[in-house]
Order: structure tokens, then sequence, then C-alpha cells
């Protein structure tokens, strides 16, 4: 069945790790009809959460794409999972939805997985209904959980409901909506209507007030009713939320118990009722800073918004309809490559089941299979139209490790599978780093890179062991050296002779022109790698060709690109060459090249040479309880703590460290916290390792260069 835009809703479920969400999911597909009986996460058969590796862990890494009818209205759920490490899986399916259900567990109240994602939806302006599950544990606790809401996301979080009493007994619930008490049976489903009690009235009266202030507040009309009247009809209380909501001017709270069904009816009420379609929402932005609104009757188009591989199956590409109605068998263009695509068959998607329908409209969401050469992040267009939809952003890569298989036959093959998951999955980035000799995967965390190697086990047949990734440091020096360098070679015939004066000193932009030389030319690059290589020739009265040099520069260049210390990039060097001799038979390039390379070699060592290591902002938020053990592991990561402040219930750590000490810190910093920390990084800038430090990477280098000769 395909519905009309104003039909759809498009709701994501968020949560910290364990909230409730893929529970709640299993209750609302029960409370529609869409399935006969409820599964359970520990059972391991819910809608959600269908992978065998989710099954395993009792634990949602993908989102997953379901829906339910419910009086009319098509609502489409996105299941995702709670870990930060999977955050890619959350962002995707944000990009798509209008309406986030954000789900607080009411016996922990706000945890930092909830912190995280809240990020985002600001980034995304999506309308938040927050629901606080769980009402039935025995630790609930509603008012504390709605206290620390308020604090951390704002006044804008109002409560719609409460429970009257939470905890095991829990089978009742005000709404000061529509000033009712809802009472459940013992098992769920349907609650009888029952008028509030005289002991609740204040409390409920005080609640729905403040509703009809938030709703009036943003239509003029509205508000002069409410004075004139005192209150308003229910018709006008709906249109005044319904505004609120989609412009983000309420974050409305409920409450439930989804694994016993007692409320989540109700949260679909609402999600009917109030929450925006397609076609309410904010008109969305193309690439080209144009803005389009959700037209049925417009050409088609489509962004996809996330795309898996399934064995057997093949791609699978997750979609939504930005514009017009797409049909199965289709002919689409993607904008990014001009490839033509046909749209072989529409799916609509029930978790691992799909059912093939012929349409889907503006505003919806569904599947295809077999793309050719489409990918996440690219949009699909009816011939002629050229539209493009603003890519999803991802966030920076959080960790990194080196990835080895157990013989050098499958390095092939791993790649290939790497580079097949890198497709599919933005989080990841596969780097094949030449100058650290290694293959380097950069993901979101320690769960993220585990996922990928069980993928990779499961589905490619290949093994991959992790190893410690090297660090890509730099070499620099930190004073002038004078050197003077011949090469000089006989055999037989034809020799080779070269002379070179040279002088290297620290780089800086503006300095001053090399004492006591005559500058005749200057060359300043920035190397690929970071930092430059000033070039300056000096030499006067011809004692070395000019057309020798840039042989010279070769030779310096080689030398930066594999440093004299540690085999690392040199960086922030000015090269002057002054004087030299060569010889009118034996004299050629190859000869000068060698003539450089020796002498930057050696006065290198002579200029107090320098290690830089790459050094990382990190930001840590994590609870007051944990806040001492977290600084103390940075204390031994030679972490410079440049800042604390406390955010809410939270409190962030600013510090600058070394990436050669942030080695699986991600599983560090989870067991340190029991879970309950966050931390992002960004490349800071490079800096001096200590001289211990220094003296050490060199003995380790000088080792292997030993190993590698004999």
């Amino acid at each position: 069945m395909s519905v009309d835009t104003k039909n759809i809703r498009n709701v994501v479920l968020l949560g910290h790790s364990g909230s409730g969400k893929t529970t709640l999911a299993e209750a609302m597909l029960f409370e529609s009809g869409a399935i006969s009986r409820m599964g359970t996460v520990a059972g391991g058969n819910t809608i959600s959460d269908y992978t065998t590796i989710e099954q395993e862990r009792s634990n949602s890494l993908f989102s997953t794409l379901m829906h339910v009818k419910w009086r009319g209205c098509k609502i489409n759920l996105l299941d995702t999972p709670g870990s930060d490490d999977f955050i890619g899986e959350v962002v995707c399916s944000l990009k798509v939805a209008d309406t986030a259900l954000m789900v607080l567990n009411g016996a922990h109240g706000v945890e930092v997985g909830t912190e995280i994602l809240w990020d985002y939806v600001n980034d995304f302006k999506t309308p938040t209904v927050f629901v606080v599950t769980q009402m039935d544990h025995e630790k609930s606790d509603f008012e504390t959980t709605l206290e620390q809401a308020k604090e951390t996301f704002g006044p804008k979080v109002i409560p719609i409901q409460y429970p009257v009493n939470q905890g095991t007994g829990f089978n009742a619930i005000i709404d000061a909506l529509r000033m009712v008490m809802y009472v459940f049976g013992p098992n769920g489903g349907k609650p009888e209507k029952k008028p509030i009690p005289d002991s609740e009235m204040d409390k409920a009266k005080k609640m729905h007030n403040a509703l009809v202030e938030a709703a009036a507040e943003n239509e003029e009309g509205l508000m002069e009713k409410y004075f004139d009247q005192g209150t308003l009809s229910e018709e006008e209380l709906t249109k005044g939320l319904r505004i609120a909501l989609a412009h983000q001017q309420i974050f409305p709270v409920f409450c439930c118990s989804a694994q016993n069904d007692k409320g989540s009816g109700r949260v679909m009420g609402f999600i009917n009722d109030i929450a925006p379609s397609p076609a309410d929402v904010p008109p969305y932005i193309l690439v080209d800073g144009k803005k389009m609104t959700y037209d049925t009757k417009a050409p088609a188009s489509i962004f996809i918004y996330k795309t898996i591989s399934e064995p057997q199956v093949g791609l699978v590409s997750y979609f939504k309809v930005y514009s017009g109605t797409v049909r199965s068998g289709d002919e689409l263009i993607n904008m990014k490559n001009g490839t033509h695509e046909r749209i072989s068959q529409v799916y609509e998607s029930e978790g691992k089941v799909r059912n093939s329908i012929d349409y889907l409209q503006a505003g919806d969401i569904g599947v295809t299979l077999k793309l050719k050469n489409s990918h996440t992040n690219n949009t699909l267009n009816a011939k002629g139209v050229a539209i493009q939809i603003d890519p999803i952003h991802f966030p920076e890569s959080r960790i990194r490790t080196a990835v080895v298989p157990p013989s050098k036959s499958d390095m092939e093959k791993l790649i290939k599978a790497l580079h097949q998951i890198e497709e599919e999955d933005p989080t990841l980035q596969v780097e094949q780093n030449a100058t650290l000799k290694q293959t380097i995967i950069h993901g979101q965390g320690q769960l993220h890179l585990d996922l990928i190697k069980y993928r990779i086990e499961k589905n490619f047949g290949v093994h991959m062991d992790f190893e410690r990734p090297r660090i890509p440091y730099r070499e620099t020096i930190t004073r002038v050296a004078n050197e003077v360098y011949r090469h000089k070679k006989q055999s037989g015939g034809a020799g080779q002779f070269g002379e070179v004066h040279m002088r290297i000193e620290p780089y800086y932009e503006g300095m001053p022109n090399p004492d006591g030389l005559t500058v005749k030319n200057v060359e300043i690059d920035d190397l690929e790698w970071g930092g430059k290589l000033a070039f300056y020739w000096c030499v006067v009265g011809g004692t070395i060709d000019a057309k020798f040099s840039s042989a010279i520069k070769k030779g310096i260049m080689q030398k930066m690109t594999e440093g004299p210390l540690t085999g690392s990039n040199c960086q922030d060097i000015r090269v002057s060459i002054y004087d030299g001799k060569m010889h009118p038979v034996d004299s050629n390039d190859m000869a000068f090249m060698l003539a450089s390379i020796g002498a930057f070699r050696a006065a290198f060592k002579n200029a107090a040479p320098q290690i830089l290591e790459p050094v990382y902002d990190v930001e840590i938020t994590c609870s007051d309880a944990v806040m001492g053990v977290i600084m103390g592991d940075l204390q031994t990561r030679r972490a410079i703590i440049m800042g604390m402040d406390s955010d809410g219930h939270y409190q962030k750590i600013k510090a600058r460290v070394p990436v050669a000490e942030m080695y699986q810190y991600s599983s560090t910093l989870r067991s340190l916290s029991q879970g309950k920390a966050k931390f992002t990084r960004k490349f800071a800038e490079y800096v001096s390792v200590p001289s211990d430090i220094q003296n050490k990477l060199i003995a380790e280098h000088k080792e292997e260069e030993d190993d590698h000769h004999h």
C-alpha cells in the first residue's frame, strides 16, 4: 500500500544502548497489528535486530526499517543502535526521519549516549518526542528522569503524561493532553479510560496549562483565544502543538512499559495526530542551496541513505523518495556518475522481510535491490531533472588499527573485502599507507572494528588480524648546519663526480635570506604530507652548472621522504646550495643527486634533529563519578589537560594526547567508565617527542635497518 505524503510519518528511534528502543518498536508493531505476538530481545526473535550477530550480542548494530499502519497513517519506524560506535547508522536514519523518538530508560535517566545523539538531533533540527520506558522496573523514576531531561535539553521539554504508580505494579498513566487516566490490564494492550482522581487533579491541570501555553505561543489567533476563553479546544490544541513540535518549540514527554505493552499505543496516536508528515516539514535544501518540498506530482527523485550487501542477495539500497512517485521498472539517472539505473522492484521493509509493492510516493521510505553503480549519499532522478540532495555528513573516525591477513597471498582478497564494506559504511576508511608500510583502517570504536572483522570473516571468508598501527612521525631540524660532500666513483671508462656545499636550517614563514649568501633562485614547495621545503640556489661564478640544480633538489626530496633518523617524512627545512665542484666529463645528474643525498644526510644529523609526533585534541564527556579515574588514565598517556567544564550533569575534559598513546583508547575508556563516557578526537598539530622517546625510536629504526641489510 502506498499512501499520500500527508499520511506518512517517518520516525527514528534513538537512545542510549539498552534504553529499550527495539522493544518499543516491537510493541508498536504489535499494537498496530503488524505482528500477532511480541518477540523479545533476549529471545532473539524481534522484527528489528534480525541479523545473527545482533541476536548473538542482544544489541542493535544496524539500523532497521519497519512500518506500521495506524488509522490511515503509515508510520515508518527506523530502529537504530545505541552504541556510539555505530553512529553512522544513526546519522543516516536521522537524515530521512521527520520525527525522533528519544527513548530514555526510566531506571537510568539521561545517559551519556543520549547526549551524543542530541547533538545530531540539533544538527538535523529534528522534531523530538521523549519516551520514558521501563516504567515497571523496580528502580524506575519518572520525575528524576524528567528533571534530568529538562536540565540537559532545556525548558522546552514538557511532559504530556506521567505514571501514577511506577515500579513493578505499574498499570496507570495520567494524560494531561486528553485530561484522562489510562488504566491497563495485566497484559497491557488497550487501556480503560477513567476520570483523573481528585488527588492528582492539580498536578494534571498544571501540566495541561503548560501544554496549552506551548500550543498557543506559535499562533497569534490561538494566543488571543486562550486569553479570552482560558482554554483551547482539542482541535486548536492539536493544531498549535503540531506547529510547536515541527519547529522544535516543544519536546513532549511520554511514559510507557514497552515490554508489557502499556502506553505504546498512545505514543502512536500522538505521532499520528501531531507529528509532522513530510508535507509539514520545512523545505529541504539541495547541494546548490535551492529549497524543495515533497511533491508527489513532480518528477521522481530518490536519495539513497544506506546500502548493505547481503549474502545471496547482493547490494540492498535503502532510499527515501524526495520528489514524485517511484514505480517498479522506472529508470533513474545517478546525479553523481551519470549512470542509468533501473529500479527493478520497489519494496516495503519489515525488518528482514521485504514486500514488493507497485510504487512509493514523495516522503516515503523503501528498499530496492541490485543497483549497479549507486551507493549511500547518491541522488537518483527521473530523466531531465538535476536535483542533488545534500549528502549526509558522517563523523570523523576516532580509532585506527592496522590489519593483516594470516598469509601474504590473502592480502588482495582482504583489501577487496575491506573496500566493499567501506562502500557501504561511510564511517570506515581504509588507507594503504606506503610510508608506514601498513594497511590501516579508521573507524568509530573497537566494537565497530570488531563488527567489520566479523563480517569479513563470515561473508568473505578471509581471516583478519588487528595489529598496532605505526605512528606517522615527522623529522625536522632545530639549528643551522653546513656540509661539504663529494661523490666520486671511478670505474673503467666514465666515472661519476659531484661535490656539493650545502647549508640546512629550520624553515619558517618570512625568514630572512641566508646569512652571507647570494640568492639566485628560490623554490618553496608544500610537501604532500604537510610542512615545507625551501630550496635556495646560491651558487656564484658557475662552480656548479645550474642545470644540475634539479638533480640536487631531487636528492634532497628523496631523503626528505625517508628521513635520516627513522625513515619518516621530513618537513620545514630550508636548504641552500652555495658552492661545489664539477668535472667536465664525469659530472652528471646521478652524481650530483648522490652527492646531494650524502650532504643532506650528514648535515641533518649535525643540525640538532628532532622527531615530531602527531598530537590530537581529545574531548571526553563523562559523569562526575568516573572523572577521577579518567583523568588518572590520561596522565599515564603523556596528555596535557587543556581545560575542564561541566555540561548539564556531565563533565567535559579537554586534553591534548599524542596519537602514540591513543591505541585501544576506545576499549579502555569503555571499561573505565562502564560505557558511560564518550570521546571525540581531532588532529591538532605535530610536536617534538621527549628525548628519551627520540633515542628509543632512532635505536629501533637502526635495528630494523640492520635486520633488513643482513
